[in-house]
């Protein structure tokens, strides 16, 4: 065997690795793009405990509220994610989507749902004024952000 066909073997092997390396590379990246479907969606914002007296009225319940902002400039469909508390209090969305950099607020109590606000009509507080966690997941369940407070906070 001459030289330059071992040459050429030699490079047509490292050619062929490089080709195996490449397609075992791709799908990992390809599935990080997809692992990341919705990075950019977050609980922004918490008001768990509602200014003034917590009287029970419908007022005091909306005053309390968690905000979620979709940081991306494409719209997310938040059909079937849910968002819940410590105690399993679970609010689900329901053929909603998201603008790009937008925020919606999702009070406690009763109102007529917006592209701005919605409403989960409760009539009882859902946000624990000293401690809780609230966790949004899609719709394969996935946690997409949690936002903890209080001396639990640390908890995930």
């Amino acid at each position: 065997m001459s030289a330059s066909s071992t040459a050429r073997r030699f490079a047509a092997t490292i050619l062929a690795a490089g080709a195996v390396v490449s397609a075992v590379a791709l799908p990992a990246s390809a599935h990080d793009g997809d692992r990341q479907r919705h990075p950019r969606v977050e609980i922004s914002a918490v008001q768990a405990d509602s200014p003034g007296r917590d009287n029970g009225s419908n007022r005091s319940l909306n005053a309390e509220w968690v905000e979620i902002t979709n940081k991306s400039r494409r719209s997310v469909d938040l059909d079937g994610w849910t968002l819940r508390d410590r105690d399993g209090n679970r609010y689900r969305f329901d053929d909603y989507r998201l603008a790009g950099r937008a925020t919606v607020r999702i009070h406690t109590g009763f109102g007529r749902d917006t592209r701005t606000d919605l409403y989960q009509d409760l009539r009882h507080y859902v946000w624990d004024n000293r401690s809780d966690k609230a966790t949004l997941r899609d719709d394969h369940r996935r946690t997409v952000d949690t936002e903890a407070w209080g001396r639990q906070s640390h908890r995930r």
